[in-house]
């Protein structure tokens, strides 16, 4: 390397490391968060495990096909040992279950879409969860420059106390007030400090990295015009009404299906095997025999004890509480929406009334301090009114957070709180991918080798 094309090199160096970091977004927490959480994977698993029983219920209707080796050995009379091998191949196939089989299958699939549902929820806790934790800290940074700027100020207010009680102007007693309120404030200062570390370290959990630097809110999201519009939007696309209408439907279909285990099934069986024994009990030879057959076999269950029935009565009771939990969840979500719709009136109404507050609180402060200079106002008055103002601008502060967390919450209680509808551009999880590869339960190696492709492109996700 030549010595302009180190100096160059080191130049850019130089440049970068007095470049400030990138500030993180909001949009890059929720993505980070996205990407880190173990319980998304987790409940994907539990998807792919769901797909999975939709090929099981498939695989009831196609042939099984085993074998039995059997070895046996005898004592005839006479002390005689005489030993039996044989080998058989046997194939069992349902070929007309009165659609049991189908019922099964059809209940696995709406299992599948219920899943489905339940990953959207997680996928919108975790987006939720990052939210939370993106104006936790940044609240908490304001709060401590709050605290900081007071400790300053108060700082100065008590070295006025101190010349003031040099000159003679006030007592012992108004400095032993300065001294109090400033400790106070760098108690206030401390806790601000503790609460900022575990905004931190939640930030940490849910996204995997510290946060450096938070940028700015990016403008509030855009919401329905009026509550009942956000509440018919909750209902047609939360996940969670979404999940308990396919366990419904999967629990109607239950009814029926213990209800079809009264049918009667047609199964045809095959059978190809072959003996190997002595000729004789008293000979040394050995012959083989060889043996087939094919038969077809219809059965049904004429008593069962009350089994069949016992288990009717259940998947009706099963039913019945899939519906009701249905309607409980709907009223649940209507209730949220409500709920953060309110939450996001109080918001606004307590920054008007804050602003206000803190306008006034200002103009007494100042008014108060210039009255203490010309002994008008006491040292404790100085004080009040500067705690007041404090108390006001850290409430705002607060206010500002809950509105913009208030609308993002009200996005998660109407089921729009998802990569997708955030338009965060980056790839997500296609559940239908690992379901259409397995559906069909795949047994042989062209089919094996697709689903291969699958399982590597989930890794890599």
């Amino acid at each position: 390397m030549t010595a302009l094309a180190r100096f160059a090199a080191g130049a850019l160096l130089a440049l970068a490391a007095a470049l400030p970091a990138r500030a993180e977004s909001l949009a890059d927490t929720m993505v980070a968060a996205y990407r880190h959480s173990a319980l998304i994977e987790q409940n994907r698993a539990v998807l792919r495990a769901a797909d999975e029983d939709v090929a099981a219920s498939v695989a009831e209707l196609r042939p099984v096909v085993e074998w039995v080796a059997r070895h046996s050995a005898s004592r005839a009379e006479g002390g005689t040992t005489v030993r039996s091998t044989s080998l058989t191949i046997g194939a069992e196939l349902t070929l007309y279950d009165f659609g049991r089989s189908q019922l099964a299958i059809d209940g696995a699939k709406e299992l599948v879409l219920s899943t489905r549902q339940a990953l959207v929820g997680v996928e919108q806790d975790i987006l939720l969860a990052a939210t939370v934790a993106y104006f936790d800290v940044r609240e908490a940074i304001q709060q401590v420059g709050l605290q900081e700027n007071s400790v300053e100020v108060l700082s100065s207010e008590r070295q006025a106390a101190q010349d003031r009680f040099d000159v003679g102007e006030i007592t012992v007693t108004d400095v032993a007030l300065a001294d109090a309120q400033l400790a106070q404030t760098r108690a206030a200062l401390a806790t601000a400090n503790g609460q900022l570390e575990i905004a931190r370290e939640a930030y940490l959990a849910v996204t995997g990295r510290q946060p450096d630097r938070l940028d700015a809110p990016p403008p509030l999201p855009n919401l329905p015009a009026t509550l009942d519009e956000a509440r018919q939007i909750a209902q047609r696309t939360h996940p969670a009404i979404g999940q308990s209408q396919r366990q419904a439907a999967a629990a109607e279909i239950g009814v029926a299906a213990a209800a079809a285990e009264r049918n009667p099934t047609l199964s045809g069986t095959a059978n190809v095997g072959v003996t190997r024994s002595p000729e004789s009990s008293f000979g040394n030879r050995y012959g083989s025999r060889n043996s087939s057959s094919v038969g077809l076999e219809l059965s049904q269950t004429l008593y069962s004890g009350g089994r069949l029935s016992a288990a009717h009565r259940s998947a009706m009771a099963e039913r019945d509480q899939a519906r009701s939990a249905l309607l409980n969840t709907a009223r649940q979500i209507s209730q949220q929406v409500g709920e953060t719709w309110a939450n996001i009136a109080v918001a606004r109404a307590q920054i008007t009334a804050i602003t206000q507050q803190i306008s006034a609180a200002q103009q007494a402060y100042d008014g108060v301090r210039e009255e203490a200079l010309l002994g008008a106002r006491t040292t404790l008055d100085v004080l009040d009114a500067e705690q007041s103002l404090l108390e006001a601008r850290a409430d705002r502060i607060s206010a500002e957070s809950n509105l913009q967390l208030a609308h993002y919450q009200l996005l998660a209680a109407m089921g729009l709180l998802t990569v997708e509808n955030l338009q965060l551009g980056i790839p997500t999880y296609d559940p239908s991918q690992y379901y259409n590869a397995v559906r069909d339960a795949p047994a042989t190696s062209k089919q094996g080798e697709s689903l291969d492709r699958v399982l590597r492109a989930i890794g890599r996700d």
